[in-house]
């Protein structure tokens, strides 16, 4: 799979050993104190300043400075400090980061790095809308199996991005759904035919609608035994088993 990931570690807990088993492309932020075993009669060196251009979304740039941390020999794994000055490192805006990027990336894995902010802001968003907060007043084993729900919806949300349903659309046959029967799910009258990630939050929610409800009626039908209504369930539940996720390949 070939794609990049921008983190911090602070806020998503994810191994490197995890990302490179994935072989994904990452820039990772790291804490100041972060150290790595060295063996006897290796040092700890550090690179020249070097000036680049941090190019910010609304087109404005800043003239930020990078400086790469060489721990023993050069690795896979590179370590670099990114500043506003280098001279004092003001703690609001100096950034430790490692990353597996390849090639002379001096001037670029500033930019790359600060798409973090733009990731983070969206999560934000994205949590709050499927209700991280929402949990109650219990103990610490039931809020996690919250986020665990919480974190759940956001994979199945993501899974509809347009980059991954194009790979899914690329790599199945013709048969492998029914498209006529899917495109019928439009006709709902609160289908939603936006692009955006509320929009598919919203079209999630409805698909899977028919399967709540028959949760929810059947301790009736097991009181009033009604073969109809039964059939009538499994056959709309069915239906929308036709609608699948994207899944990354």
């Amino acid at each position: 799979m070939s794609c990049w990931l921008t983190v911090s570690m602070e806020k998503v807990v994810i191994s490197e050993v995890a990302l490179e088993k994935r072989h994904l492309k990452y820039v990772l932020a790291i804490r100041s104190h972060h150290g790595v075993w060295l063996p006897k009669g290796q040092r700890v060196r550090h690179t020249n300043w070097h000036p680049f251009e941090r190019v910010f979304s609304n087109g404005e740039q800043q003239t930020r400075y990078i400086q790469e941390i060489i721990f023993g020999w050069r690795r896979d794994i590179r370590f670099y400090l990114i500043t506003t000055d280098p001279k004092t490192l003001p703690k609001e805006s100096t950034w430790y980061i490692m990353t597996n990027l390849e090639g002379k990336i001096q001037q670029t894995v500033g930019n790359t790095y600060g798409l973090r902010t733009w990731i983070e802001y969206g999560f934000k968003h994205a949590k709050n809308e499927l209700g991280w907060a929402d949990y109650r007043v219990t103990d610490y084993a039931s809020i996690e199996r919250w986020w665990e729900l919480v974190f759940c919806a956001y994979s199945l949300v993501s899974f509809q991005c347009p980059a991954l349903q194009t790979s899914q659309e690329e790599s199945e046959s013709p048969e492998a759904h029914e498209p006529a029967l899917v495109d019928r799910f439009a006709e709902h009258r609160w289908w939603d035919t936006g692009h955006g990630w509320k929009n598919t939050l919203n079209n999630l929610r409805l698909i899977l609608q028919p399967y709540v409800c028959s949760c929810l009626i059947l301790p009736w039908l097991l009181v009033f035994d009604i073969p109809q209504l039964r059939i009538g369930f499994a056959e709309i539940t069915g239906i929308m088993n036709m609608f699948h996720a994207a899944l990354p390949i």
